[in-house]
């Protein structure tokens, strides 16, 4: 009998048969897209005004429920009886990619495969939650075109709720509905030519330090001790006052102040110097 009892599944070479090899890695290929079922189920949760407060358990009983299903399709496919317990969702050090961890118990015939499958799951594609938790529909004058998170007058009622100053600068503010890894890196070349024009309207997320990971985003928060993203969100106001910085993480959590890079663009973001200078771009005056 061939009895693995720990092992990574980058090992799953070690297994001597061929074909009970292929299923273990073939199990394994699709947790990545399980997990980001998961995700985008959870997601939906808060899309529908839900208030998440254990993302990370949360993920985990869906992902289980999943994996009850696929592990009967398996056994009828091929044959093989599978046990399996997620142990972790965790956040990484890529604000990319959420690490799914399940521990899997397996046997044919002769052979037994008892380990722990992982998969970074890619968290591109999903639906950011961060707006919708912030800002609940129930609560809130918020929704989405498929392409565009609007805020129409709710973003600002929060802003105003927060005692923030010139909140009406963030009326009909948008925002990018699904998350895209922004190209355009080393990010200070968003100064250069047309970059932010395009960054802007491709809907592009950025690495950041103060931002939060994709998990504590599902929880509501704008901030974490992940290493997370940030995204501009957009305001349309033909105002100039100062009002607060654009950057998600900064309208949602810090409330630090900015101003507009051009004050005569009804479009311009609303950045302080810390961001203006992290993304090459320049005050007017």
């Amino acid at each position: 009998m061939n009895s693995i009892n720990y092992l990574e599944s980058e090992n799953i070479n070690s297994i001597s048969s061929d074909n009970f090899k292929y299923i273990i890695k073939d199990y394994n290929n699709n947790l990545g897209q399980l997990g980001k079922d998961s995700l985008a189920e959870e997601t939906e949760k808060v899309y529908f005004s839900h208030i998440v407060h254990d993302s990370r358990g949360d993920v985990k009983k869906i992902l289980n429920k999943k994996l009850k299903t696929v592990n009967e399709e398996y056994r009828q496919k091929y044959g093989i009886d599978i046990r399996s317990d997620v142990i972790s969702v965790e956040s990484t050090d890529s604000p990319w990619k959420v690490l799914f961890k399940v521990r899997v118990k397996a046997d044919k015939d002769s052979e037994q495969f008892n380990g722990i499958l992982e998969s970074n799951c890619s968290i591109e594609g999903l639906k950011d939650p961060l707006p919708y938790a912030k800002l609940p529909k129930i609560y809130y004058n918020i929704n989405n075109d498929g392409n565009k998170i609007h805020y129409f007058e709710g973003l600002s009622q929060y802003l105003r709720a927060h005692n923030i100053k010139s909140y009406e600068s963030y009326i009909l503010a948008t925002s990018p509905l699904y998350i895209k890894k922004c190209p355009y890196d080393p990010y200070i070349h968003h100064g250069d030519g047309n970059t932010l024009k395009e960054c802007l309207k491709q809907g592009y997320f950025h690495e950041s330090a103060d931002g939060s990971c994709y998990l504590c985003r599902i929880e509501g928060k704008g901030v974490c001790p992940h290493y997370g993203m940030e995204v501009f969100i957009q305001p349309h106001t033909p105002l100039t006052n100062e009002s607060v910085s654009c950057s998600d993480h900064v309208v949602f959590h810090d409330h630090y102040t900015g101003e507009k890079l051009n004050k005569l663009d009804i479009n311009s973001l609303i950045l302080d110097n810390s961001h203006a200078k992290k993304y090459g771009l320049v005050h007017d005056g």
